[in-house]
């Protein structure tokens, strides 16, 4: 069978190969104190001594891990100093260094995965906040470029947040975007938001409520209206912006008309649920309790979504429950791999990754429960959760919510 050849990798940068260098030395010393902590605790645990700290060897043992610490940390060194080295050569001044889709991507899954840690190392690889207009970050701090860039603006805002993992080029899927359609039917500017999302819910809550803040100060026309779009992870920033923009006396929540939930997991995703068990599993036993540490190589974005937490974990009042703003107009649509509701799929199959009655907002508990008003919940079954950005009849629902005769605006 003749082997393809493969198309060079044009998409990656310098810079991405010197921050995933420094990623790989941290993910590198990471292994190497788990493996530590395991020989430390079969050592404890049939009473041989260990070194002069519970977690480190001592002796010749500790020496080795002390070298591998050292080679590791040396190398990530070395290969940085080459790559930046190398860097005014492969980046050649003026050169066209916009996102590939294929690198957008990877950098918003490791965001995803990783985020938390990424912006903590200042890695290059850590996704700022952008509000973007056409494909392009908008100058907040530049109110006559951000003028510029939004000249023909619209009075009603429309901002489509991406979720886990994700960036904003993916709302486009098998052909289909939402955005469009939604800005069609409301006459509206539409923007989307990029963002770290292994940051936690409500440090990127925060921000996104700081950045409307500016942006409503310097729409180009009058802003009457806001809409937030967000689909599953998304759908918990959104209403963390709002309730960060509320305590902050910020002007831009009283001007949100409508919140849109796809898929938003307003009580929890099993993904997360199933990770935290693995964590307790394995501290059970003195033999595998180090290995715990991998289970704890989650972001804190992901950790948020084990029980849908919108507020910061500093909060005194984290884990309450956050109800649903009043004075805007909540709508959710949730998925099924279904063909029908029951107990197995609205609590385990759901859309693949979030549980029906969670997407509902439905819980056993009255007090968690979200209270929407009547016909503003849909279910679509055989579908999953991916698929509702790309469904016909989520775009159908979304649009029939947003004529402006039912949705009085």
């Amino acid at each position: 069978m003749a082997h393809t050849r493969r198309t060079p990798v044009r998409h990656l940068r310098p810079s991405d190969l010197r921050a995933a260098a420094q990623l790989v030395t941290q993910a590198t010393l990471g292994v190497v104190g788990v493996t530590e902590d395991v020989h430390q605790a079969v050592r404890q645990r049939i009473g041989l001594p260990g070194g002069d700290a519970p977690d480190r060897a001592g002796g010749l043992t500790g020496r080795i891990y002390a070298a591998i610490r050292g080679a590791a940390h040396g190398i990530g060194a070395g290969i940085d100093g080459v790559l930046h080295s190398l860097a005014p050569l492969l980046e050649r001044p003026g050169a066209d260094h916009a996102d590939s889709a294929e690198r957008a991507a990877v950098v918003a899954a490791l965001n995803g995965v990783f985020g938390d840690r990424l912006a903590a190392m200042g890695n290059a690889l850590a996704q700022p906040m952008e509000l973007r207009h056409g494909g392009q970050a908008l100058p907040l701090h530049a109110p006559e470029r951000l003028a510029q860039r939004l000249g023909g603006a619209s009075p009603h805002l429309l901002l489509m947040i991406h979720g886990l993992c994700m960036n904003d080029s993916q709302w486009l899927r098998s052909g289909h975007d939402h955005t469009p359609l939604l800005a069609e039917t409301l006459q509206a500017t539409p923007l989307h938001l990029r963002y770290n999302s292994g940051l936690h819910i409500a440090a990127n809550g925060r921000e996104l409520a700081r950045a409307l803040e500016r942006l409503t100060q310097h729409w180009p026309v009058d802003l009457r209206g806001i809409t937030l779009v967000g689909h599953s992870m998304g759908g918990l920033v959104a209403r963390s912006a709002v309730h960060e923009g509320r305590l902050a006396g910020h002007r831009w929540p009283a001007l949100v008309k409508h919140l849109l939930f796809l898929g938003t997991p307003h009580h929890g995703a099993p993904l997360e649920r199933a990770g935290h068990g693995a964590d307790l599993l394995l501290a059970s036993s003195p033999f595998t309790a180090p290995l715990a540490r991998l289970g704890r190589l989650r972001s804190a974005g992901i950790t948020d979504l084990r029980h849908g937490h919108l507020r910061h974990p500093d909060d005194a009042r984290h884990d309450e429950p956050l109800a649903l703003p009043d004075g805007v107009a909540c709508l959710g649509v949730a998925a099924c791999l279904a063909p029908r509701r029951g107990l197995l799929a609205e609590r385990l199959v759901g859309d693949g990754l979030v549980p029906l009655h969670s997407a509902l907002g439905e819980h056993d508990d009255s007090a968690r429960r979200l209270v929407f008003a009547r016909d503003s919940l849909h279910v679509v079954y055989r579908t999953g959760h991916l698929d509702l950005l790309s469904s016909p009849a989520v775009a159908q629902r979304l649009q029939q919510w947003l004529q402006p005769a039912s949705a009085g605006s």
